[in-house]
């Protein structure tokens, strides 16, 4: 039986491919799209339904949903519930947590929330959509997919001169520091993002597998690999970075690849995105995946007792508790 698969930032360069890959392989799917700006002067949400208009069949619909509100989102939430639980729309079967910011041209700036908009859209408000619809699921279970990055582990992106980490002060990471490099500060927001979004990953498992009601729930930590044709290039950084992306980067893709086999385009991790949400690969397996081989994250991700903490914090961030999400044993 099918069911629903919902994207978040379903207009972005990998989710496009991946809604393509799945109304074209997958018909009997209903894809729910979320697009920050579901105008018709946004260029990207007409690319996606350009992508829609093509599969006539398709049961396709798109949302408006800002992920800096957490009131926008829990209000999403909420309805998307009703609609699946009077039967307007199939339960649950994956939601593939796409949405991603970040701003390597400024300080930190805050969300009507009160949060760093890199770690709320990254990590808060997606750490709320997925806690408020898992009562949403089918009886028998989906998988969940979050998004982590190699920019969660220190050393290993290029774009890094702040290591990641997880700092004492969880409040840190809510209102960071302000650094005078403002490139540097704005990718180890977007990494620390990853980081905590890769670690809480593996808590939430524990918790998934822990709750009888729940366990058939899988959830996954996916590395993408390093888009080299991400929108991200476009806004929000420098015109030498934007300009050595599109013009020596992505024409030197073959190569790149060749020193570094995480490299790819867009398209193609949509369509592994879509393959590892259907559960087609490593059924039932949960945690950390580098493309669509499973692996093991960085250190700090897998320290149980940092993943308690952000746990703990995260639900209070995402304004989460045991009276609005079906996994009440998670929480007193």
């Amino acid at each position: 039986m099918a069911g629903s698969i919902l994207i978040t930032g379903a207009n972005g360069t990998l989710a496009i491919p991946a809604v393509e890959h799945l109304l074209k392989n997958y018909p009997d799917y209903t894809a729910l799209l979320t697009v920050r700006d579901s105008s018709d002067t946004d260029p990207n949400t007409n690319k996606l339904r350009e992508v829609i208009s093509w599969y006539s069949e398709a049961k396709a619909f798109i949302y408006k949903l800002d992920l800096t509100s957490l009131s926008d989102t829990h209000k999403f939430a909420s309805k998307l519930s009703q609609d699946i639980q009077t039967k307007q729309i199939p339960p649950l079967k994956s939601i593939l947590c796409n949405a991603c910011y970040w701003d390597l041209v400024s300080n930190s700036e805050l969300t009507e929330d009160g949060h760093d908009k890199t770690f709320q859209i990254n990590h808060i408000s997606q750490v709320a959509l997925v806690l408020r619809l898992l009562g949403a699921f089918a009886p028998d279970g989906g998988r969940i997919v979050l998004f982590s990055s190699e920019a969660h582990s220190p050393g290993r992106a290029i774009l890094e001169k702040i290591p990641p980490t997880i700092p004492d002060d969880l409040d840190l990471l809510i209102k960071p520091a302000v650094h005078a490099d403002k490139a540097a500060g704005g990718f180890h927001r977007y990494g620390t993002s990853k980081l905590v979004i890769t670690a809480w990953t593996h808590a939430f498992n524990r918790y998934l597998e822990k709750d009888e009601n729940h366990r058939n729930i899988t959830a996954v930590a996916y590395n993408p690999g390093g888009l080299v044709d991400s929108r991200l290039f476009d806004k929000n950084t420098s015109r030498p970075l934007n300009l050595l992306m599109r013009y020596i980067v992505q024409p030197s893709l073959p190569l790149m690849r060749y020193m570094n086999p995480q490299m790819r385009l867009g398209a193609e991790s949509g369509v592994d995105a879509i393959e590892l949400a259907l559960d087609h690969v490593c059924p039932g397996e949960r945690g950390y995946f580098e493309l669509l081989e499973k692996d093991e994250s960085s250190a700090e991700s897998r320290d149980e007792a940092k993943q308690e903490r952000l746990w703990a914090k995260s639900a209070e961030w995402a304004n989460t508790n045991k009276e609005n999400t079906a996994l009440r044993s998670a929480f007193k």
